[in-house]
């Protein structure tokens, strides 16, 4: 979907619609509103504070002590870089048109610290789920989206470009950073997250972040081999942590938690279904995940705790479940969502995991043949995350 963008400069323009030449999706619409502040609700802005956004053509480094008020999309294009120190606030006027986005060949510097995270919050007294827009990276590593070489995709929001064959690219630095109350909707079917990482390489340094009560997904990961560690999701109400086309990256150290609004705690996608197997025979989405917590609220209240689908693999070590009817939902077919092909060759399976009031710890609805044995290994023996350690002094509950 294409909302709300600024003007862009000149190379930024040629640079994608080159990009549009061989993206397999729909064309990038640029709209002109340098002008007009996009979406411009909630909130004021006190005496003294900043107020930010637009698209960067040059480095942009927010300040120690100073307060800042994001006011329309703030987007920093290839060759830039914008820098955040730890302990800085950067509050969002309403609107899902409000949001940060890293383009293909920016970066990102935002390293807080235990004692002093970087906070990306809403502009509202009242804050609410769904209230802007939240954090948005694109890298250049490979996707399963498109087909061929440096080919690229378009962004849910934004339209910007992503994915390549970069499986290196670095994005930057983002560590100590928490977003909360993101997830604006800018249309029917397209929502912002807490944090969306589009084709990002594993170049790019991940880790210790939070996605606090958001409209939609916590973390979602579209492509892209970035390896993300210290990840806490809390109250988000769609689902906390998700992936598709053909991620590949290590997720360690998670920790999610519901509330009363939720979906799945993790929804993993072998190739984007909303529009298609473009994958086969290329690859499917096959992360690597470790020490994983999942808290949810009770096995009558909640459904699956993950859903495994599109031809996904992955291979999950040491994980806790608790409060969930059905732990594992396997979903596929025998044809180009072979999800059931990946537990029989091996590539998609759990081990080392406990599930405490869990109805169901196995779904298979794949249209392949086995059972729970061929699936989890060393079921009693998962610990989890150890979130009580690494969660203090930064985080929200």
């Amino acid at each position: 979907m294409k909302t709300n963008l600024l003007h862009l400069s000149l190379a930024l323009v040629a640079l994608l619609a080159a990009s549009c030449a061989a993206d397999d999706t729909a064309d990038i619409i640029i709209n002109d509103n340098s002008t007009t502040i996009n979406n411009p609700g909630g909130g004021t802005t006190p005496e003294g504070a900043i107020e930010i956004g637009g698209t960067k053509t040059a480095d942009f480094a927010l300040e120690i002590g100073k307060e800042y008020i994001l006011t329309q999309a703030l987007i920093m294009t290839e060759g830039t870089t914008l820098t955040i120190p730890a302990g800085v606030v950067v509050r969002a006027n309403t609107g899902a048109g409000n949001y940060i986005a890293i383009a293909q060949g920016a970066k990102i510097i935002a390293e807080g610290t235990s004692t002093e995270p970087i906070v990306l919050t809403s502009n509202v007294s009242t804050p609410a789920a769904g209230d802007w827009g939240g954090l948005i990276v694109l890298g250049k590593a490979p996707i399963n989206s498109v087909v061929g070489g440096d080919a690229t995709s378009s962004s849910e929001i934004g339209g910007l470009p992503y994915g390549g064959s970069n499986a290196a690219d670095n994005s930057g630095i983002i560590r100590y950073l928490r977003v909360e109350y993101s997830g604006g909707a800018a249309d029917a079917s397209s929502e912002n997250n807490g944090f969306s990482f589009y084709g990002v390489g594993n170049g790019t340094t991940v880790e210790y972040i939070q996605a606090f009560q958001g409209k939609d997904d916590g973390i979602e990961f579209f492509g892209g081999t970035v390896n993300a560690s210290y990840l806490s999701v809390v109250g988000c109400q769609d689902d906390s942590v998700d992936w598709t086309e053909g991620f590949s990256g290590t997720l360690s150290n998670v920790y999610v938690e519901h509330g009363v609004s939720h979906d799945k705690a993790f929804e993993c996608d072998g190739f984007n279904v909303d529009i298609g197997n473009n994958a086969n025979p290329i690859f499917f989405s096959k992360p690597s995940v470790n020490n994983v917590t999942i808290v949810g609220r009770g096995s009558a209240t909640e459904n699956e705790a993950v859903r495994l689908r599109a031809g996904t693999q992955g291979i999950f070590t040491n994980m806790l479940i608790q409060g969930f009817e059905e732990a594992f939902d396997l979903d596929g077919d025998l044809g180009d969502s072979p999800t059931g092909q990946g537990v029989l060759d091996g590539n998609l399976n759990v081990t080392d995991v406990s599930f405490s009031d869990v109805l169901v710890k196995l779904k298979n609805d794949t249209e392949f043949t086995f059972g729970e044995g061929d699936f989890i290994f060393g079921d009693g023996n998962g610990t989890g995350t150890n979130y009580e350690e690494w969660k203090m002094g930064w985080t929200r509950n």
